[in-house]
């Protein structure tokens, strides 16, 4: 009867519905009471297509000790890495924004668990199931998800050490789910519940930890999955909420007036300078992000006087140069990290905290959209935003090139950025919409950190408030991005896990032709340095241009080359059948 029951469920979320609808809900629940070995498997399964559809079932598995039974069931020996990845994917449902959940599983040494597990594939199994190491990393990240007692458990346990490893694993599922764990192992820095004792616990082993973690995700900024990019880009914005005014201090030390142009100041960012397109684009530091352990008012009114945008000339929008608001911003940012905020002993090294900012800088030049935007918003965490004053409008001759005028500061615009205007030549699922200016109804929770147009604005409010993140009306936690890969994991046992076996005979023939299309091409790009370019009739190849090819691209699957001239014009060739395809200038 359960093996039928298991085989409706995986039908879909209207089968677990209609068998929640039914009452079979006490009825599973109770034969997790059961010692029999041969129920195992079943009630796993039935348990993960029943929480894949309802996650509130976590409150009543909790309250009859329902957790042990899949922690037992991950620490068995005789179930399959998919099984145990299924057990693994119910703990972290179970632990999910449930603080009881995680408060069981912790004392249920759900930790020592999964850490032992993975431990022991790396030496013993050379090719580990990728979704049990997923689903491995997602429980434990989900466990120390904002939970003090979990993260010291995990850093006493050198989980880092063991997470590390998975970085490098080919399967970018894997990968992004290891950031995701070390990501929240990460002290974000502000706790309420936390006590002074809690506080200094430990200081020694928390920097040991942080600054391994820090590291292992430093050498995964330019992983080749956006994947993975964007969960780094999360756990960054984690790290810059604990380090917020050593981060600072570090960005400051690139706006010294010892340089001309922040351009050259800055080469990270050298590139989203283009002159061709008139369009000068700027870094400008925030005063009005402070630390969260900036809580002095005496502080904050002096950063306040102390601030050029307290001018009224500023405040009336009176046009300033580029560079001049440059210089600008870069005093606001030494006033704002030398008046006393930070007195504490550095916790990480110079280097760490400058290498820091230069990945937080490349993820914000990300070529994909959305990783572009969760990168721009771990640069406003510590104060930095990005302000590309639209190009003006040719007023001479056709052919002159355009040039940027100096446009008031109120005119100053956020939504024409490098990123936006590429964004069109990406895929859509990776688009998002192009930043605007702060509005009612964006995102759930999220206040923008405010660019310079509305900054005179707020520092005119009757409040007075020193810091816009920190209105009446919501929290800096709310600045957080928040991670993906959890809820996009979640989708795999949404859908049919047993329909293999009946699937119709066309989409057996369609999977049978990519996987043999896949398995050819992969054989040729095994086998593509063999063939040399002498080789190829298309060395010695006439390609009609009257000033000779000046540079040609081969498609490394078809017969095809594209070829190009000084004068820039294109031509497409298939060089087997010695035809022109397209040509274009």
């Amino acid at each position: 009867a359960l093996v039928l029951l298991g085989r409706f469920l995986d039908m879909g979320s209207w089968a677990v519905d209609l068998a929640l609808s039914v009452g079979i809900f006490p009825y599973v629940l109770k034969l997790l009471q059961t010692t029999t070995n041969e129920l195992r498997q079943i009630l796993v399964f039935i348990w993960t297509k029943i929480l894949a559809l309802d996650k509130s079932c976590q409150i009543d598995l909790v309250k009859d000790g329902g957790h042990t039974y899949f922690i037992r069931f991950l620490d068995s020996s005789g179930a399959f890495p998919e099984q145990r990845a299924m057990a693994a994917f119910v703990l972290a449902v179970i632990v999910d924004g449930h603080r009881r959940g995680q408060e069981a599983c912790l004392e249920a040494n759900l930790v020592g668990v999964c850490l032992g597990h993975l431990e022991a594939s790396r030496p013993n199994d050379p090719q580990p199931e990728p979704l049990f190491l997923q689903w491995l990393c997602l429980c434990l990240g989900k466990l120390w998800e904002d939970f003090m007692e979990a993260q010291i458990t995990g850093r006493e346990a050198n989980a880092f050490e063991k997470l590390a490893p998975l970085l490098s694993e080919p399967q970018p599922e894997v990968r992004a789910a290891a950031v995701f764990a070390l990501g929240t192992l990460l002290d974000i820095g502000f706790d309420s519940s936390k006590s002074v004792v809690e506080d200094e616990f430990d200081d020694d082993e928390k920097i040991r930890a942080e600054d391994a973690i820090i590291k292992s995700l430093l050498d995964v900024v330019s992983d080749g999955s956006p994947l993975v990019r964007a969960e780094v880009a999360v756990a960054l914005a984690r790290f810059a909420f604990g380090h917020k005014q050593h981060l600072k201090l570090a960005a400051a030390s690139y706006w010294k007036p010892q340089s001309s142009s922040l351009l050259t100041s800055l080469p990270s960012i050298a590139k989203l300078h283009d002159a061709g397109s008139a369009t000068i684009v700027s870094m400008h530091m925030s005063p009005l992000t402070r630390a969260s352990t900036d809580s002095q008012p005496v502080a904050r009114e002096a950063r306040i006087s102390s601030s050029p945008l307290g001018s009224s000339g500023l405040m009336h929008g009176s046009p300033l140069s580029d560079d001049s608001s440059l210089h600008s911003d870069s005093g606001i940012m030494h006033d704002s990290v030398s008046n006393g905020a930070v007195h504490q002993q550095r916790l990480l090294d110079n280097a760490v905290y400058s290498q820091c900012v230069r990945a937080m800088f490349a993820l914000a030049k990300d070529p994909s959209p959305r990783i572009a935007s969760l990168g721009r918003r771990v640069l406003s965490i510590i104060g930095i935003e990005q302000v590309v004053a639209k190009p003006s409008k040719p007023t001479g001759r056709p052919g002159e090139a355009a040039t940027a005028s100096h446009t008031p500061l109120a005119g100053l615009a956020r939504s024409s950025s490098w990123f936006d205007m590429h964004a069109g030549n990406l895929p859509l699922s990776f688009r998002t919409p192009p930043v605007s200016p702060p509005r009612a109804n964006y995102l759930s929770g999220l206040r923008r950190v405010c660019s310079l147009e509305f900054r005179p604005h707020l520092l005119s409010s009757p409040e007075g408030l020193a810091d816009p993140l920190l209105g009446a009306t919501g929290s800096e936690r709310s600045l957080l991005p928040l991670s993906t890969i959890y809820n996009w994991s979640c989708g795999h046992f949404s859908k049919p896990l047993l329909g293999g076996a009946d699937a119709s005979p066309e989409i057996v023939t369609k999977r049978e032709e990519k996987e043999k299309f896949a398995l050819e091409h992969i054989a040729k790009c095994q086998h593509s340095s063999i063939s040399k370019l002498n080789n190829n009739p298309i060395a010695n190849w006439d390609t009609r241009f009257e000033t000779g090819t000046k540079t040609a691209l081969l498609h490394p699957f078809s017969p095809i080359v594209v070829a190009a001239d000084e004068n820039e014009r294109i031509r497409v060739w298939n060089y087997e059948e010695a035809t022109l395809l397209n040509g274009f200038d």
